[in-house]
């Protein structure tokens, strides 16, 4: 079965349960400060989650495109992997585990479907806590199905529960799912979540009844859902027959471009098949982020630095291959002809990815440069005091500050006559790991997930912020992203150059004449296109016919959006511009904040 047959059949067996079927939303998270991109199917369905009803009704379905880097120096093995395609079916407050594990069961082993053997099929449950309870509701589903009670393993809160999207949230329980690969046990204590690669994970059953509060307790939610995933690359794997993600189709195409382009073949050794295994992953992912309707560009901050960090480490890796300069354009074009058909985005962006791949590429090669440099001096001042063995620190400090690959400065050293503390540059690159990965998905705490009172009024004033740009600065305004904490909205947008202070204090009027307004705030449902006709702006097309919240500010703003909205504007307070600067090329960031009406 492909990929694309995957993605067909998952979606047709829900919409036969009564599920509507959603587009996925952006890679770039809208009004969530908790993440920085969007890392699973949850987050742009999070006011849903906490009970605000969906226009499509409480039964969804869809695939959602993703970026994680937290694992990104895991990346290279068989299955880790940066970008990633997501399955989910969606419960707000209708059914529960019963039909989610039921379901969850039928489509994996249904002859119908993907026919996978019972036998081969592992679950994980939630073994509970003082927090919370052992899971007992799904061990008692699963033993119905017939998974025996020696291959359902109740495991801890680190493994069985999905959190919040920020500090606070629905949260609860999950059950995840494997197939046995067929290899043996790597020990007594193998079991699901090995790293060893017997087991494959394929889905999750997410059972959102609990939400957590400031002080840290787990209250029962009176709106229980379900969030479902299942990743595409891994299960099109196992319904393959292959080893690796990376043996599919989905990166056929991209692994014959960087054979081409080095002379090489992938299996030449451990190390080479590591090198075009990050090659394809990072170029997929960077692709994706370039393509996508907020698409941005590589910089120091945000967004901007993982897509940087993501490039530059292809990069790294493409030189231990022989790949040679202009590398990125035939492994790009690649990535959009194999996607095009279910994410247009990419063909529209075709040319803007691989420009951007190139331009970053070369900034690189100026980075590498001085990283020669640094190098050589420091090698120089060693030959001059008679030393042989360079600390890891210093080994860590190119890597680090310059993008100078270890592998590089190992070989540099054995033309030298000098050594590498590898053991130390080993123990400096984990300590950085570790930092990396409990910071390099998240960006701040709190915000629109907590729908408090204070994110809510901020969501709706960068509606008015929106409005009141175009009024100003031209309809060329679009939003590429915004941010929000109880604190502060911070708002991306289209444009040229840097704003005057005239234009500035002419957006920062309009938006206080509508909030002195107090104009009313009213939503309907409509379609896409009736929406666009009605004279609504849209960040995202989506499917045809897709139902979608249109929120109306008196004769002000008319915008597709998911909420949650003040009711009136004369709630919002006087709005004050704090900071307009540069987000990326051709995009502009504002940072504002909402402070109580002047007496």
């Amino acid at each position: 079965m492909t990929a694309n047959e995957l993605r067909e059949m998952y979606l047709g067996f829900f919409g036969s349960k009564g599920h509507a079927i959603i587009s996925g939303a952006s890679l770039i998270p809208q009004n969530d400060p908790t993440v920085l991109f969007t890392t699973a199917g949850m987050h742009p369905l999070v006011p849903y989650l906490l009970g605000e009803p969906h226009p499509a009704g409480k039964r969804l379905a869809n695939r959602q495109k993703c970026v994680r880097t937290g694992d990104i120096d895991d990346v290279g093995d068989v299955s880790h992997l940066t970008f990633f395609e997501m399955l989910g079916n969606w419960s707000f407050g209708d059914y529960f585990k019963q039909e989610a594990i039921a379901w969850s069961f039928e489509f994996l082993t249904s002859k119908s479907c993907l026919g996978f053997s019972p036998d081969k099929l592992s679950v994980t449950v939630f073994r509970g806590n003082e927090s919370a309870p052992r899971d007992e509701e799904s061990i008692s589903i699963w033993k119905s199905l017939g998974i025996p009670e020696s291959r359902i393993y109740a495991l801890p809160m680190e493994d069985n529960w999905w959190g919040p999207a920020g500090k606070t949230g629905p949260c609860g329980p999950d059950t995840e799912m494997f197939v046995d690969a067929g290899k043996a046990a790597c020990g007594p204590a193998c079991r699901p979540g090995c790293r060893c690669g017997k087991y494959f994970e394929v889905w999750n059953d997410v059972f959102m009844q609990y939400n957590k509060t400031e002080d840290g307790r787990y209250e029962r939610l009176r709106q229980r859902n379900v969030d479902t995933g299942m990743g595409v690359e891994r299960t099109a794997a196992m319904l393959q027959g292959k080893a690796t993600v990376f043996e599919t189709e989905l990166f056929a195409a991209t692994i014959d471009a960087i054979e081409s382009s080095s002379g090489k073949r992938m299996t030449e050794s451990p190390e080479t098949a590591r090198a075009f295994r990050v090659v394809a992953d990072h170029a997929r992912s960077a692709a994706f982020i370039l393509g996508d309707e907020q698409g941005i560009s590589p910089s120091n901050l945000g967004q901007g630095y993982v897509l940087r960090r993501l490039v530059r480490r292809a990069a790294r890796f493409a030189k231990q291959i022989g790949l040679k300069d202009g590398f990125f354009d035939p492994l790009a074009r690649s990535v959009v002809a194999g996607y095009r058909r279910f994410y247009p985005e990419l063909a529209a962006n075709e040319e803007r990815i691989v420009k951007e791949l190139a331009d970053e590429e070369a900034k690189f090669e100026k980075t590498l440069s001085r990283g020669l440099v640094e190098l050589e001096k420091v090698m120089g001042q060693m030959k001059a005091h008679g030393q042989t063995s360079l600390s890891g620190r210093v080994a860590f400090r190119l890597y680090d500050t310059y993008g100078f690959p270890v592998e590089f400065t190992e070989e540099i050293g054995r033309e030298n006559g000098i050594g590498i503390d590898r053991e130390g540059f080993e123990k400096a690159f984990q300590k950085h790991r570790e930092v990396s990965k409990q910071g390099s998905d998240k960006a701040f705490k709190g915000g629109l997930a907590d729908a408090s009172v204070e994110t809510t009024r901020l969501h709706t004033a960068t509606h008015l912020l929106h409005r009141s740009l175009r009024m100003v600065l031209g309809e060329h305004v679009a939003q590429k992203g915004s941010n929000i904490t109880v604190e502060r909205l911070r708002f991306d947008f289209s444009h040229p150059q840097k704003m005057t202070e005239e234009e500035l204090r002419k957006v920062e009027a309009l938006v206080n004449e509508a909030i002195a307004k107090k104009l009313p705030v009213s939503m309907n449902v409509a379609t896409m296109e009736e929406a666009k006709a009605d004279g609504a702006t849209a960040l995202f097309t989506g499917k045809y016919g897709e139902q979608v919240k249109v929120y109306t500010i008196g004769d002000f703003s008319k915008e597709v959006c998911g909420g949650p909205h003040a009711r009136n504007t004369g709630e919002l307070g006087r709005f004050k511009i704090l900071k307009e600067e540069a987000s990326s090329a051709g995009v502009r960031r504002i940072r504002a904040v909402l402070a109580p009406p002047q007496v």
